[in-house]
C-alpha cells in the first residue's frame, strides 16, 4: 500500500488525459510544490456534494506553464494510474491518502469493439471540425476507452463511471453509446440550423 497526497477537485482525470490546473490555495500550492521538487505525483480524487469518491487517478505534473508573484501555480497534469482511496490521513496542510492500484479484469475489448469506437471518434471529429489526434500506440491497444474518452469533454459524472469500471469491454461498450448520442446530437443540431436557415421553422428535439 502506498500514500499520497490527494488533491480533490470537481473534475474526474482520466488515465493518459492532459488537463490545465490552475492552483491558488496554499495548501495545495505547498503539495505541488513538493510533487515538483521530488518529482513525485499526487492523488486527484473527484469530489462534489456527496463527498470524496473511493476511485481516483495518480497525477504527474507534465509542464509549468506559468508562476505567479504570489505562489500561484498554472500548470498541466496528466492521468496516470487508477488507485483506490483505503484511508484518508490528515496531518499536513493538505490530506494525503493510504492507496492501492486498480487493476482490470481479463476481460479485452474484441477488434469489432475497437473499430466501432474509433469509427465514431473520427466521424464525431469531422462533424465538429475538432482538431483532436487519433489515439496511437500503447494507449490504443491497452485502454482505447480511456484514450478516446480523454479526447472529449464529458460529464465528471459519466468520467467517473468510465474511471470505476475495471472491464475495458464493458468500458468500450458504454463509450460507443455516448458517442454515439454525440453525433446523433450534432446531426440533429446542424439539421434543425438548416431547417432554421430555409424556412425560420424548427422542430423542437425529441427529448
Amino acid at each position: 500500500m502506498d500514500e499520497i497526497g490527494l488533491f480533490p477537485l470537481g473534475i474526474v482525470l482520466l488515465p493518459s488525459e492532459q488537463v490545465p490546473l490552475h492552483i491558488f490555495e496554499p495548501r495545495y500550492r505547498e503539495l505541488i510544490a513538493q510533487c515538483l521538487e521530488q518529482e513525485r505525483e499526487f492523488g486527484l480524487v473527484f469530489a462534489d456534494e456527496d463527498g470524496l469518491r473511493a476511485i481516483g487517478t495518480r497525477a504527474a505534473v507534465t509542464e509549468v506553464l506559468e508562476r505567479f508573484d504570489d505562489g500561484r501555480l498554472n500548470i498541466v497534469v496528466e492521468g496516470g494510474e487508477r488507485f483506490r482511496l483505503v484511508e484518508v490521513n490528515e496531518g499536513n496542510s493538505f490530506h494525503t491518502g493510504e492507496i492501492e492500484p486498480v487493476v482490470d479484469e481479463l476481460d479485452p475489448a474484441d477488434e469489432d469493439a475497437k473499430e466501432r469506437a474509433l469509427a465514431l471518434f473520427r466521424r464525431l471529429v469531422e462533424l465538429t471540425g475538432s482538431d483532436v489526434d487519433e489515439p496511437e500506440g500503447d494507449d490504443a491497444d491497452v485502454h482505447l476507452s480511456f484514450a478516446l474518452a480523454a479526447r472529449f469533454e464529458f460529464a465528471p459524472s459519466v468520467k467517473q463511471e468510465l474511471l470505476q469500471s475495471t472491464s475495458e469491454r464493458l468500458r468500450l461498450e458504454r463509450l460507443c453509446e455516448l458517442l454515439e448520442n454525440a453525433v446523433e446530437l450534432v446531426v440533429r443540431q446542424e439539421e434543425i440550423a438548416g431547417r432554421a436557415r430555409t424556412n425560420g421553422k424548427v422542430d423542437p428535439p425529441e427529448s
